[in-house]
């Protein structure tokens, strides 16, 4: 498995990741500090809905065309093509969940990571 990534690493990427997003229109962005968590997978999760399997897939790509060409990065691995109800994108120390809108609602991760510090991204959409 590749290494999490420094404080500043991930700040850069955070951010491509974001306005990745935002670009897509993806909605309710949350990022979700699950790092200070003892035993935890990952540094940070980072969650977003959209209304449609397109717009899912289209989520997905702009995240991983956008950070690829700022950072050079591609996610350590991919979940949830298939269906695109629910992608999840492994960048290692940040772990991103794109979500069509009703099986965000169903899984509800902020309430599992509850007692992790969560960040709520107002969307200029």
């Amino acid at each position: 498995m590749s290494k999490r990534f420094s404080k500043e690493e991930n700040e850069e990427l955070k951010k491509a990741i974001i306005e990745a997003i935002e670009n897509k229109k993806g909605e309710n962005i949350a990022v979700i500090e699950i790092g200070k968590i003892e035993n935890a997978i990952t540094d940070y999760f980072i969650i977003c809905n959209a209304n449609s399997n397109t717009q899912v897939n289209a989520i997905a790509d702009g995240i991983e065309k956008d950070v690829r060409k700022q950072l050079k990065q591609k996610p350590w691995q991919t979940e949830g093509r298939d269906n695109s109800q629910w992608i999840v994108l492994d960048y290692v120390s940040i772990i991103v969940h794109v979500f069509q809108t009703p099986y965000r609602h169903f899984y509800q991760l902020e309430e599992l990571w509850a007692d992790a510090p969560i960040q709520h991204i107002n969307s200029i959409y």
